[in-house]
């Protein structure tokens, strides 16, 4: 009953034309028309996983296993999309090592696993800088250009300053240009790419008016579509409120970071929004019941702006919650996993911009130095694995019902054009007694 429900409010939706049901050659990229993906002219729903590890443990040939287990473990829950990190700046085992200069055993590292990701039918979201001083972030880049004279005091200059903000570019013009040497595709061209991310979780305290990420946003996604008119970018945002919507603001927990949810996803090179969820962080001190409402109210606000409002997709690109909290239980975790999906396929059902979420973060056996607190090993989780591989189902058979209704419009335009071809032959002619 509840597949026969699904395919009549699908039914509808044809019918009313939510979705335009194209019969264009497909590419295998995944691009938007309006606020839903597309891959192949069909809508795309994606369940998804951070997994940000991937680049740094096959840099090492010898942990590769790591990387092919962990595609191998989501593509038989249905996963297809990984978000993982395209950088790694100074520091140990860096990517770039300095600015400009690049590490080939790591760039081999990510080559690897884009080929894998490709194997296993996985998407990509790479992000091309960090917030934070992990794997170097906006700290290094600054770090870097004081080396070289610059008198900079702030991390936020990242944002601002030429010099750093050309040795950002350098990097993405890099990656996106790379040659992969086990597909011999440049990443530019590469439909196992999803998307680029401009950088993991955005944040320009010292200007909480948002006027500097707005900046930097356009001036950079303007640089990433000089270069690659193939992918999708996104900017990484959490999705707090900004000046621009001060209705919204109500919404956020106490946090003023220079962001806006609304005006930065309104940059027209930027092609999806993004939202974060972490009510256990955020709301440290409340209890389980008050963070569910939370993230009751983040979900409903942020997919209704994007469908009305951005009129773009939304990416639910981080969720989880953390058993190094005080309070946590399976159970818990199991109903946070259970909000976010009822909350994306609810939306998703009825046509909606809501297009997945990819959960934060999935590990492989024997990876217990990259735990968190919010690692999910599939086969050490079964309710949680449970879960995620009905959701993908899910979205599967959605997916699905539109692939079939594709076909039939395939074959009735077929149809016509047939008639067409009969009825401009025999025009004229005496047919029947």
């Amino acid at each position: 009953m509840k597949h026969l429900a699904l395919v009549l409010v699908l039914a509808i939706l044809i019918h009313r034309q939510c979705f335009h049901i194209g019969v264009e050659a497909g590419d295998s990229f995944i691009r938007t028309r309006g606020i839903h993906f597309l891959l192949n002219g069909n809508p795309y729903y994606a369940n998804g996983f951070n997994a940000y590890w991937l680049m740094y443990v096959a840099s090492d040939p010898s942990q590769r296993p790591k990387v092919s287990a962990a595609f191998r473990e989501a593509s038989s829950h249905g996963l297809t999309v990984a978000r993982t990190w395209a950088f790694s700046d100074g520091g140990y085992r860096p990517l770039q090592y300095s600015p400009g200069s690049y590490n080939e055993q790591m760039f081999k590292g990510l080559d690897f696993v884009i080929a894998e990701a490709r194997r296993y039918g996985i998407k990509l979201i790479l992000s091309l800088a960090n917030n934070y001083d992990s794997f170097g972030g906006k700290k290094q880049y600054v770090n870097w250009a004081r080396n070289h004279g610059q008198y900079l005091s702030s991390e936020d200059d990242f944002f601002r300053n030429p010099v750093v903000k050309g040795y950002y570019k350098n990097h993405m013009k890099t990656v996106l240009s790379r040659y992969n040497s086990y597909t011999g595709v440049h990443y530019k061209d590469d439909p196992t790419i999803m998307a680029w991310e401009l950088m993991n979780e955005p944040r320009c305290t010292s200007d909480p008016s948002g006027r500097t990420i707005q900046a930097w946003i356009t001036e950079m996604a303007s640089y990433v579509k000089s270069i690659d008119r193939n992918h999708m970018l996104e900017a990484g945002l959490e999705g707090f409120y900004g000046q621009s919507t001060p209705q919204r603001k109500g919404l956020n927990p106490s946090l003023e970071i220079g962001t806006d949810f609304i005006a930065n996803n309104r940059i027209p090179g930027i092609d999806f929004a993004t939202t974060h969820s972490y009510p256990d962080q955020w709301l440290s001190s409340s209890n389980n019941q008050f963070q569910l409402s939370f993230l009751n109210n983040w979900l409903n606000a942020h997919i209704q702006d994007a469908q009305y409002i951005l009129r773009k997709p939304i990416l639910l690109t981080e969720f989880g919650k953390s058993w190094k909290v005080a309070g946590f239980s399976i159970y818990q975790r199991d109903l946070l996993f259970n909000t976010v999906y009822y909350k994306i396929y609810s939306s998703a059902k009825r046509g909606g911009a809501a297009a997945g979420g990819l959960f934060w973060q999935l590990l492989s056996e024997g990876m217990d130095s990259f735990r968190d607190g919010y690692e999910i090993v599939l086969s050490q989780s079964p309710s949680t694995a449970n879960i995620i591989a009905q959701q993908s189902h899910k979205l599967h058979q959605i997916r699905k019902f539109f692939e079939r209704m594709r076909n039939i419009e395939r074959w009735k335009r077929a149809r016509a054009s047939r008639r067409a071809q009969w009825l401009a032959r025999n025009r004229g002619r005496h047919i029947g007694n």
